[in-house]
């Protein structure tokens, strides 16, 4: 018997694929069996209501693709009303995902999503879209922390934060979010880029800049979640990349408990299912029963034979 559950804080998931923010509506349902997931991610809210950032929002670029899309959000009260009920219709429990321009806009958003059908809130420190040249909160440790700690005394949800890759050293920032009280951490969102269409000379974004992300992305936020694995004692949601098993089990093997797949549900949108299909036959090939048996389980590479050194 394969055992595919993980525990995220006080969270006992079916299996650990879910899908990353702002990447999965409702509309899927009619493409996928929602029940399959491990979680529900659903499209970041703010406290007011956003059209987003102008066209162009989004262009391809090698390896993934490039968008500003601004976070269009309808609200609170809509999302109560409207998307946590539709929600409530699937097994799998709902994340909220949230984002504010200040500390206390963020605890005032967090305590009115203290609503029955919200199993925990994702905050999105890392958006690079809201902050003039991309400065976000997960950015500065000491932001990070006191958001995060804010959140912690507005609700008795579990608090995920995501994280930013677009910082020196993204440990730093992993410390601060869980002194300030984070049940888990979700690493990463989007690497800062931009494009520039050299027909027109103008950039390729409304925007200018956007968040990079998609396979090209998966190097880079793989080290990052090894490296928060070993700076924390939090669960740990790996996001930058996913398209594959192997993808999965690689973020694993360095540290993550469960996985969001974005970009490729653009792409494939049946990802999310494929990957957790090949999870038992993966498990089973391997010797393994239960999926926590990957985590963190990346075997360091043997030292090297001195006596190469001679060699040559």
């Amino acid at each position: 018997m394969i055992d595919l559950t993980v525990r995220i804080g006080s969270l006992i998931l079916e299996n650990p694929v879910m899908p990353g923010s702002g990447t999965f509506a409702e509309g899927m349902e009619r493409v996928i069996d929602v029940d399959r997931l491990g979680a529900i991610v659903a499209k970041t809210i703010t406290p007011d209501i956003r059209h987003g950032n102008p066209q162009p929002r989004l262009t391809e670029v090698v390896g993934g693709m490039l968008s500003s899309i601004g976070i269009p959000s309808k609200g609170p009260d809509y999302f109560c009303a409207e998307t946590v009920p539709f929600y409530a219709r699937f097994k799998p429990p709902l994340i909220a995902s949230i984002s504010a321009s200040s500390v206390e806009a963020f605890g005032k958003l967090a305590a009115r999503l203290n609503t029955p059908g919200i199993a925990a809130i994702e905050v999105n420190l890392s958006c690079p879209n809201l902050e003039v040249n991309g400065r976000a909160f997960a950015m500065f440790p000491e932001a990070t922390r006191d958001a995060i700690r804010h959140i912690k005394e507005s609700t008795d949800r579990p608090v995920w934060a995501k994280l930013t890759p677009n910082v020196g050293d993204i440990t730093e920032i992993a410390v601060a979010a869980h002194e300030g009280g984070a049940d888990a951490l979700v690493v990463a969102n989007a690497l800062l880029g931009m494009a520039i269409d050299v027909t027109t000379f103008r950039p390729k974004l409304g925007n200018v800049m956007g968040g990079v992300t998609g396979a090209a992305m998966k190097p880079v936020i793989l080290r990052m979640v090894y490296q928060c694995a070993q700076a924390v004692p939090l669960p740990i949601i790996g996001c930058g990349g996913i398209s594959s098993i192997n993808d999965a089990v690689e973020y694993m093997l360095a540290g993550a408990t469960a996985v969001q797949v974005g970009t490729a549900n653009f792409i494939h949108p049946t990802t999310m299912i494929d990957i957790i299909d090949a999870l038992p036959e993966f498990l089973r090939r391997h010797g393994l029963t239960r999926v926590t048996d990957l985590i963190g389980t990346m075997r360091a590479n043997e030292a090297a034979d001195p006596s190469w050194a001679a060699v040559g």
